[in-house]
């Protein structure tokens, strides 16, 4: 017991110092206005030229994350029904701008996985194309949401493990795209099973609260109050990924782990 007091004490430490190195609620702050300022009306944007079934399978999809209705599905919902109308106001070049703009949601992501692995900035030139490839596989990923949820009709039950092995396998593949290849994979596996796990187990709690919450804020605000909310979600949401990410990359350079994973061994400082 003392042995493993003695180990928990530097690796509380290294994490408690990573975490203010990172600046968690700076990124999860900038993540969440991001998301709802640019990567979110893409996703209407793109939603108002999918056929009627692809945008049902969205809105299971956000339902499942979410765990309640929000200003966003209702947004998505209108351009359900009435798509002409949504085609003829977004039109190609709204929705190309629109996803330009949302690659600013994608380049704060890469700060997360750069700050945490203490990396510099790559050039715009060699992750540029990265950005858009990551907004495409998101849209894809969000899509089978609902899908993996209802583990394709077996029920939550399987559903919810199937998430997280998606979420898994998301953040994993992230964190290797945005770093632009600079850390092989595995050392890279422990961020990925945090934030994946994290964000699930987030979203699934959020069901527990989240009406509620919309509920007392529009009853006391309109639905500014909503808004209000959501953000508030979207911030506790990247903050989960952030922490994971971040605590992943002192988790994999800590004794045997590290050298399972493949990392070289610390100077000694002799």
């Amino acid at each position: 017991m003392m042995a493993f007091t003695g180990l928990a004490r530097p690796l509380a430490g290294r994490i408690v110092r990573q975490l203010v190195s990172v600046n968690i609620l700076d990124l999860a702050t900038r993540l969440a206005a991001q998301a709802f300022l640019t990567a979110l009306p893409m996703l209407i944007a793109v939603s108002s030229f999918c056929p009627y079934a692809v945008r049902q399978e969205l809105l299971s999809s956000l339902r499942s994350l979410v765990g309640a209705d929000s200003p966003v599905l209702a947004q998505v919902a209108v351009a359900n029904g009435g798509r002409d109308q949504a085609l003829h106001s977004w039109g190609t070049v709204g929705v190309l701008v629109a996803l330009l703009s949302a690659t600013a949601f994608t380049r704060v992501l890469q700060r997360v996985c750069e700050r945490s692995w203490h990396l510099p900035r790559s050039g715009a030139r060699i992750v540029a194309w990265r950005w858009a490839l990551w907004l495409v596989v998101w849209i894809v990923a969000l899509l089978y949401q609902g899908l993996l949820h209802r583990a394709f009709g077996a029920g939550p039950g399987l559903g919810v493990p199937l998430q997280m092995v998606g979420a898994v396998a998301m953040w994993w593949w992230t964190q290797h795209l945005l770093l632009a290849g600079r850390v092989r994979w595995l050392p890279l596996l422990p961020g990925a099973l945090l934030a994946g796990v994290g964000v699930v187990a987030f979203s699934w709690a959020s069901g527990l609260w989240l009406p509620r919450a919309l509920t007392r804020s529009v009853e006391r605000y309109g639905q500014l109050g909503s808004v209000f909310t959501l953000l508030s979600w979207l911030i506790l949401f990247f903050a989960t990924v952030v922490v994971g990410i971040a605590v992943g990359q002192v988790l994999a350079h800590t004794g045997s782990l590290r050298r399972r994973l493949g990392l070289p061994d610390e100077p000694s400082g002799d």
